[in-house]
C-alpha cells in the first residue's frame, strides 16, 4: 500500500494543494499534477540544469528535490516569468539575440539568469558564466545567452 502526504506550496503566485506519493519528485510533481510542462526533465541527475526551478527565491534542480520537500514553499517556474502575453525582459532578450535554439535548456537557464538578476543588477561576466556554466546547452554556444543576459539586464533597467 503506497502511502500519500498532502502538501501545499504557491507556485508562480497561485496556491496548489495535493496528494503525493512522498518519492515524487518535484519535477514530475510540476509536469504531471500541476501540468507546468515548462520544467524540462533532462538527466534526471541534477546536472544538465534544464529542471531549474526558483525554490524561495534560489534556484534549484526539481530533478533531485522531493515534491514533499516543497511544502510550503514558494516556488517559481518559467510559467510564472511572463505577465499574460508580455515577455519578462530576460525572455524577450533571448528571443531578440537568439539566446535559445532548440529550447530544451532554456526555461532553466532562465530562471538560474532571474535569480542573479534578483541578487545584483549589474552582474559581472564571470557571474554571468558562473550562472549559467551550470546549464548543459548543446545548441548555442554560449555566447548567444550572454548577450541575452546583457540585454535582459539593459531591458530591465530601462523598465
Amino acid at each position: 500500500m503506497t502511502s500519500t502526504r498532502r502538501i501545499g506550496m504557491t507556485v508562480n503566485g497561485e496556491r496548489y494543494e495535493a496528494d503525493v506519493e512522498p518519492r515524487t519528485t518535484l519535477v514530475d510533481f510540476l509536469r504531471g499534477t500541476l501540468g507546468l510542462t515548462g520544467t524540462h526533465v533532462g538527466c534526471e541527475h541534477g546536472v544538465c540544469g534544464a529542471c531549474t526551478v526558483l525554490w524561495n527565491g534560489k534556484a534549484v534542480r526539481s530533478c533531485i528535490m522531493l515534491a514533499v520537500q516543497a511544502d510550503g514553499a514558494e516556488l517559481k517556474t518559467v510559467e510564472g516569468l511572463a505577465r499574460g502575453a508580455t515577455l519578462h525582459p530576460i525572455q524577450q532578450a533571448f528571443l531578440e539575440k537568439r539566446g535559445l535554439q532548440c529550447g530544451f535548456c532554456t526555461p532553466g537557464l532562465m530562471l538560474s539568469i532571474d535569480e542573479l538578476l534578483a541578487r545584483t543588477s549589474a552582474p559581472t561576466d564571470t557571474e554571468i558564466t558562473d550562472t549559467i556554466g551550470g546549464h548543459l546547452c548543446r545548441c548555442t554556444g554560449y555566447q548567444a545567452i550572454v548577450e541575452a543576459v546583457h540585454l535582459a539586464i539593459e531591458k530591465l533597467r530601462t523598465k
